[in-house]
């Protein structure tokens, strides 16, 4: 408990964290020994070394950095590629770090904390190029960044419980390529709102009567504070009013989620008007929220977000029309109104929709606010087709799931728009659907990237299209053309 809430002393780089074994510079490896050692290339997307083996084979090695020579073991062979882990570190890259989390090596969340944060920047910068690339597109510009702080910065997170055979209590994320659950006490990207709930959730889990019938856990933070989200599978009173308890003496929200399929949502403590803070262009705006809606897990960085979108499509005429699909509560769509444009923000999730369309009006006051909320399947390319004739947009923002918007894509290439932005939160589906923009007339004017989870592999990026007219050709090497 010294420890709850505090970070643990930065171990100096040794060059070989978040690996077993040691460097051994003077040895000369055996023959045989030489056919398991292996030159670093270069980083996948996923953050895993690439090599070569002497025959050619591609080799995925994790925990490897570019530059790095690698003792290996192979875990899976296939027949393009092997996959391997390091054995032992024989040369070391500059850019190793020793990762500030003691989870490291087993907890799957932070792929990349062994890199420094400058490298993996530049990384994923990289990433969102090569994906282009491989598309036959060659913007013209380069990504700009988007970061934050390192640590302390994620507000949500789902933790996994499970109870052995034995009785013994697991809380924590999974561990990498697995659904084993790795326990934590600590973790240095939540927030410390949620953070310091970490031990004492693990002590009241090992308190209640029916432990087996928690699913998961989801913390969130908000202006009002702390939620805790219980995936309870069946009800147990005496355990409800162990969590009610719990609630009290930390000062947290909690509601829960009750039964297997269709499932119930219900507040245990009194409910509460959640809500957070976007930047608008003349000052913060509202947004309410409720669990289970979308929420961007970064504040500073989403914010940042925000801001560019506000800063690349400037200037809004006073009345121009903006359609925000894949809205949400707002988190676009209120800053986009706010600077003056007419917004029609379309959310496929009905109840988001009712909360849009009540942020919007409660953010209304003095700033006249025009948004209109509608709920949509946006799947398919008939109901974006006829929003785009219906609405006839000048400007289109565009921030789907990881599977990204191929239909949207191809219905606005039928009924382009004067400027595009799309917010994506997977570089490979982004970049499929850039090229049929690309191919249909679109040219990209401006890139982001945006760290939004830090430590890891995964990337937000932003990339702003304009129209030029029905080129079937990729992007050459001027945006500007």
């Amino acid at each position: 408990m010294a420890m709850l809430g505090k970070r643990r002393p930065t171990r100096a780089p040794s060059g070989v964290s978040g690996l077993q074994g040691r460097q051994e510079h003077n040895r000369k490896p055996s023959a045989a020994e030489e056919q398991d050692i292996l030159d670093v290339r270069g980083l996948a997307h996923d953050g895993r070394g690439v090599a070569r083996t002497i025959q050619g084979k591609t080799v995925f090695i994790e925990g490897a950095l570019p530059g790095e020579r690698v003792k290996v073991a192979v875990h899976r062979t296939r027949k393009r590629f092997d996959e391997a882990h390091v054995r032992e570190l024989l040369l070391a890259s500059p850019e190793r770090v020793a990762p500030p989390c003691p989870h490291f090596e087993r907890c799957g969340g932070c792929d990349l904390q062994h890199l420094t944060l400058p490298a993996q920047r530049r990384h994923k910068q990289a990433v969102l190029e090569e994906l282009l690339g491989r598309q036959g597109i060659t913007p013209g510009v380069s990504p700009e960044l988007l970061a934050g702080a390192g640590e302390d910065y994620r507000r949500r997170a789902r933790l996994g419980v499970k109870v052995n055979a034995d009785g013994g209590i697991h809380l924590g994320f999974r561990a990498r390529h697995s659904h084993r659950l790795v326990d934590i006490d600590a973790c240095t990207v939540l927030v410390p709102a949620l953070e310091a709930l970490l031990v004492p959730l693990h002590q009241l889990l090992a308190e209640l009567e029916a432990p087996r019938q928690v699913g998961h856990l989801e913390l969130l933070e908000s202006d009002q504070g702390a939620v805790v989200v219980v995936r309870q599978l069946r009800d147990h009173p005496g355990d409800a009013r162990r969590w009610q308890a719990f609630a009290s003496v930390h000062g947290v929200h909690l509601a829960r989620w009750l039964g297997r399929e269709a499932a119930e949502f219900a507040w245990l403590t009194p409910a509460p008007a959640l809500s957070c803070r976007v930047s608008g262009p003349d000052g913060s705006l509202t947004l309410g929220f409720a669990p289970g809606d979308f929420l961007q897990a970064n504040a500073e960085v989403n914010d940042l977000m925000v801001r560019t979108a506000l800063s690349w499509l400037a200037p809004l005429a006073a009345g121009e029309r903006v359609l925000d699909l894949f809205a949400g509560v707002g988190n676009f769509s209120l800053p986009l109104a706010a600077a003056g444009a007419r917004v029609t923000a379309v959310e496929g999730n009905p109840a988001m929709v009712a909360r849009l369309g009540d942020n919007a009006r409660a953010n209304a006051s003095g700033r006249g606010l025009e948004v209109e909320a509608r709920q949509a399947d946006l799947s398919g390319p008939a109901a974006v087709r006829d929003l785009l004739q219906d609405v006839a947009p000048a400007v289109v923002v565009l921030d789907p799931p990881r599977e990204g918007a191929e239909a949207v894509s191809r219905a606005l290439v039928e009924h382009p728009v004067a400027r595009l932005l799309y917010i994506s939160c997977d570089p490979a589906t982004l970049a499929r659907d850039a090229a049929h923009l690309v191919h249909g007339g679109y040219r990209i004017r401006r890139m982001a990237v945006a760290d939004m989870f830090v430590h890891t592999s995964h990337l937000e990026s932003m990339l702003l299209f304009e129209y030029h007219g029905s080129a079937r050709q990729s992007q050459g090497g001027s945006s500007d053309g």
